[in-house]
């Protein structure tokens, strides 16, 4: 097992106030890691920490480089995209300029200039709509912007949160099947979060369960879906 990205014993702060108390996580190179609990749970938390995005202490390492003294554009560089909750779409732009802004810290403009048909490759919709402005796509559109504007990062790790949420289920299934695609096809490891447990384990290959701040049950995603109180509490059966 090769890990991309670690934490230990990571705490994570709004202010004065402590969200995340001592997370040890692991996501391995080229792999899939769900992130599950309730609302409130620290999930979202969790991806702002790994971003630099809040106050934390603890260690966060990606390849063996520590990344908690560095700025939010800096962990980018290294190839960790985020998309956050609410997609983040740039309404008033087009959909090939918001893509444009997901390639910001990249140097090489013909690959570049590749890397758009790359991601209508993988979502054909979005070619069709590329002169449109974003704020007129249908929410399922949205999120597969934001993906692809992420994707524009030629990115290592791919942080997903709720990326679900909102959608009809024939869309969630699309969206769902791309992520599986650009794993395997580019190596991109992902770290999701998501709502919808079951989903969430088909796709993964290793999951962590959250509650108030910690983890409370890790183990590969076959092992979290036969856990009878995961299945009661998560799957509903």
């Amino acid at each position: 097992m090769t890990l991309l990205l670690e934490t230990e014993q990571l705490k994570a702060f709004y202010g004065p106030t402590q969200v995340l108390y001592g997370v040890d996580l692991a996501v391995e190179s080229g792999g899939i890691t769900a992130l599950l609990g309730a609302n409130g749970a620290g999930k979202t938390t969790l991806l702002r920490a790994l971003t630099s995005m809040v106050r934390t202490e603890g260690q966060i390492r990606f390849e063996g480089q520590a990344l908690n003294q560095l700025a939010t554009e800096d962990v980018v560089r290294l190839g960790i995209a985020h998309v956050p909750d609410g997609r983040g779409t740039f309404v008033h732009l087009t959909v090939e300029e918001n893509l444009r802004l997901g390639a910001y810290v990249r140097r090489a403009k013909r690959e570049v200039d590749r890397d758009y048909e790359r991601v209508y490759g993988y979502f054909p919709r979005l070619g069709e709509r590329r002169r449109q402005q974003a704020g007129t796509l249908s929410g399922g559109e949205q999120q597969m912007l934001a993906i692809a504007r992420a994707l524009m990062l030629r990115p290592r790790l791919l942080l997903l949160d709720e990326p679900s949420f909102g959608l009809a289920p024939l869309v969630v299934r699309d969206i769902f099947h791309i992520l599986r695609t650009i794993n395997t096809d580019e190596q991109v490891s992902l770290l999701l979060v998501e709502q919808n447990a079951n989903l969430a384990l088909e796709l993964a290959d290793h999951a962590y369960l959250l509650e108030t701040g910690q983890v409370v049950m890790s183990g590969t995603a076959e092992r979290i879906r036969g856990d009878e109180t995961v299945r009661r509490a998560y799957l509903g059966y």
